[in-house]
């Protein structure tokens, strides 16, 4: 009797990764050590918007160690292109040149002006005191609407505006849907908000780093950053240097989060050094350096109106955001709120919708892609309107979405934006959160307190959410101007013994992608999950792909390597029939063997690979390889979605909040490995969280960011959240062969809104319907007090933030 293989799809297998990563036994960018290796320092711009009068570097020449030091007109000629954007948005966008080091004028606090190259990364750093630049200031531009005003200052004189680019779309318009404007006038319910997502710091665990050997026929570029193929492409186009030249290799990266997806300033710098010294050089980025160089994210203000039939029919939604992009665009940051242009209406039969976004210059550290990009501003938006339009309509909050959300039998459901939703049950996923979250029995105690007006209230949250990820197919990349494609590659080596080496063009920076791919291989072939060995991060080795951001990496990348296994048992087959002595017709493969139909005839995959290798006897014709390879392109996004119910204590004699319970369900399609989805679950929640109670970067009236060290910017630890309750409901992904669908956002997108909403409730019978994020005790407290809140304003100015914070610490 044959013994039944247990599949590995399903199973929570402990990470291949993880032994090395928790002991530090690793390569990261920065234990990279060269002979000769040289170290880069730069010196940051103390001032948001100033000409630069004169940089004087003679003094730093002298100092001990210093090989040389360049300025930005050192450095001008090889950098002439300027940093790339890879998506510009309309066709008149404005798109100021970034140079690696500022020449002429420095437009954010943080921008650099020099670079020091030194024997030891002390030496440059000491040298940087000596450097003496003349400053003459500019005014700064901090507000986003004060911005677009007649007579503002300019972050670029020579635009002539602050605007970047305005896009829109109108459900008419595009054929997808009726007129906002006549469901305006004619519903019997018009209500409108706004909202404020202030700035973020992807609070990445390892720094940006670099380093590059230009010696020998190739340079070889190590760097901390989650795209190493877009980085090597760009590099070469942005500095003329021969692609096939230039290997970019990401060893194992400390997180990432959207914020090392960038092609920034440093990395072409040290490039260019590298070069010009013909010396190996590494510039390690400090974590203030973080904070006030590398991107951050978010910052929109979003105008959301509404309209309603009195029976809580929604009948139309008109956006008008506001996004601020910083002082120059980011790799993706000009797209980054076009990506949440489809996502307002979320999971809801909404026939007319309007999205405008007007991106606006301003002078601080620029915005790109942060965990979710676009998704979670989206899902904030809707979700906060939607309890703000029951408590309207005098409705239960879950009562009204489930009025309008898309019922499980409508699928796929073509959107008012045009996306079609292949699959879904958000019936199911909101009865088991309700059921696992006590939700009748919660009402009922909030109730109670309001009635025994208790200084402690009870607040239910509620987001039910859906998000399109797994970036993207290519065509519909092109129709929005976005530079390159959504396809993935994979290739696989069978080896000699049956041992698979597969290479991926995804990029790993903590998502597990060893111990997933593995097991889907393992499936696939047949084979033992510890004879898989997964490659990736290195251009030499995994010559081509499109990297890792979006939630693309399973559902695009782990299907390439499905579609390359499927190539591998097709070119095994006619070896298998020849070795049993059959026709390709008669054979089947599973678990690892092919079989003669209705025989106990067989052979391995294992067999079959130590045939290629001898050589000796193959059919005529045949060539000796197992070895294939994939490029897959997704038909569709894929569209993961859940429930997630959040119960918060608000004190509202001192404005503290506490998280009593927070529960999701969420719904990602057949899982791989379920321990890897908890963790990814776990840790979007967090940042989620993060955003509603605790984050935020924030530029005091002079442009500097005064939230610059972890000291100010306040991230929460495992102690300051609550113990989730997770679980999943599926509905597999009809695109994709595995039927997932992606999780990295999930948590990230849901939590945010999840948690404010639960404040908002249980204030909400004292005259409060907003307060501003991060929800402090200060701005809770203030908006009891006053029936709302101005904490902080709705520009990226002074106010808010740690000032915010009670003597006890954190909001929780």
């Amino acid at each position: 009797m044959t013994a039944t293989i247990e599949p590995e799809i399903g199973k929570s297998r402990l990470r291949k990764e993880d032994e090395r990563l928790i002991t530090g036994r690793t390569r990261w960018t920065d234990n990279i050590v060269l002979p000769g290796l040289l170290h880069l320092a730069v010196l940051r711009s103390p001032l948001a918007h100033a000409k630069i009068v004169s940089v004087d570097t003679s003094a730093a020449k002298g100092e001990p160690g210093v090989i040389a030091v360049y300025t930005g007109r050192d450095l001008d000629p090889e950098s002439a292109i300027g940093m790339p954007c890879a998506w510009p948005i309309t066709p008149d966008m404005k798109a100021p040149r970034r140079p690696v080091l500022a020449a002429d004028q420095v437009n954010f606090a943080g921008e650099g002006v020099a670079v020091v190259v030194a024997r030891t990364a002390a030496e440059a750093h000491d040298a940087l005191e000596k450097i003496d630049v003349e400053y003459d200031e500019l005014p700064v531009v901090l507000d986003l609407e004060a911005a677009l005003a007649e007579g503002a200052p300019l972050v670029h004189e020579e635009l002539g505006t602050n605007k970047n680019a305005l896009w829109v779309f109108d459900s008419a318009e595009a054929g997808t849907g009726g007129s906002v404007e006549e469901a305006l006038s004619s519903s019997e319910i018009v209500l409108k908000r706004r909202f404020r997502q202030q700035r973020l710091v992807p609070a990445f665990m390892e720094p940006r780093a670099c380093v590059v050997d230009p010696t020998g026929a190739q340079i070889t570029m190590w760097a901390a950053t989650q795209v190493p193929h877009i980085l090597r492409v760009m590099s070469a186009l942005t500095l003329g240097i021969p692609e096939h030249k230039l290997r970019v290799i990401a060893p194992d990266v400390g997180g990432g989060f959207g914020g090392k997806i960038g092609v920034l300033p440093e990395e072409m710098m040290t490039l260019i050094i590298a070069q010009k010294l013909r010396k190996p050089v590494k510039w390690n980025e400090s974590r203030s350096e973080t904070m006030v160089a590398a991107h951050h994210g978010r910052d929109q203000i979003q105008d959301i109106t509404i309209a309603a039939n009195a029976d809580g029919t929604v009948t139309g939604l008109k956006v008008e955001l506001l996004a601020g992009l910083g002082a120059y665009n980011g790799l993706v940051g000009p797209g980054v709120p076009i990506l949440g242009a489809f996502m307002f209406n979320a999971i809801y039969k909404i026939p007319a919708y309007h999205f405008a976004c007007t991106n606006v210059f301003t002078t601080t550290t620029l915005t790109d892609a942060y965990r979710g990009a676009g998704r979670p501003e989206a899902t904030f938006a809707i979700e906060r309107i939607m309890d703000e339009l029951a408590d309207e309509l005098g409705l239960d909050p879950l009562e009204l979405r489930e009025k309008n959300w898309i019922k499980h039998e409508e699928f796929p459901f073509t959107t008012v934006a045009g996306l079609t939703y292949d699959s879904g049950n958000y019936e199911a996923a909101t009865e088991k959160a309700k059921e696992l979250f006590g939700y009748d029995s919660l009402r009922r105690e909030q109730a109670s307190r309001r009635e025994a007006n208790d200084p402690v209230q009870l607040g239910i949250g509620i987001s039910t959410f859906t998000e399109m990820c797994g970036l993207a197919p290519s065509r519909l990349l092109g129709s929005l101007d976005y530079a390159a494609g959504g396809w993935e590659y994979a290739s696989m080596r069978v080896l000699p013994t049956g041992k698979i080496e597969v290479t991926t063009g995804a990029s790993a920076h903590g998502q597990g992608h060893e111990t997933a791919w593995s097991q889907i291989v393992a499936d696939q072939l047949g084979v033992p999950f510890e004879d898989v060995e997964i490659l990736h991060g290195d251009t030499q080795s995994s010559h081509k792909g499109m990297d890792t951001y979006g939630s693309r990496s399973l559902v695009v990348g782990g299907i390439a390597v499905v579609k390359a296994a499927e190539k591998v048992v097709a070119k095994a087959k006619p070896i298998a029939a020849h070795l049993l002595e059959c026709s390709e017709d008669d054979l089947e493969f599973a678990g690892g063997k092919f079989t003669v139909k209705g025989t106990d005839s067989s052979t391995t995959i294992q067999d079959v690979a130590f045939t290629v290798f001898a050589a000796h006897n193959l059919p005529d014709g045949i060539e000796p390889s197992l070895d294939s390879d994939a490029t897959f392109d997704p038909e569709n996004f894929s569209y993961p979605h859940g429930t997630h119910l959040c119960a918060a204590e608000v004190d509202t004699e001192t404005g503290r909040v506490k998280l009593r319970s927070y529960v999701c369900v969420d719904d990602v399609g057949v899982v791989v490995n379920p321990l890897i989805v908890e963790g990814q679950v776990h840790g979007g929640l967090a940042q989620g969280i993060a955003q509603a109670l605790f984050e935020e970067a924030v530029h005091d009236e002079s442009g500097t960011l005064t939230t610059g060290t972890f000291a100010d910017y306040l991230l929460p630890s495992a102690a300051d959240l609550p113990s989730f309750t997770t679980a999943r409901t599926e509905t597999p992904s009809t695109t994709n062969p595995l039927g997932a669908k992606g999780v990295g956002e999930a948590g990230t997108i849901a939590s945010t809104p999840a948690v404010v909403n639960a404040v908002i409730d249980a204030v909400r019978h004292l005259g409060v319907d907003e307060i501003e994020m991060p929800m402090t005790p200060m701005r809770v407290w203030h908006a009891i007090e006053h029936g709302t809140t101005d904490a902080g304003g709705t520009g990226n100015q002074a106010g808010g933030g740690l000032g915010s914070i009670d003597a006890s610490g954190g909001a929780l």
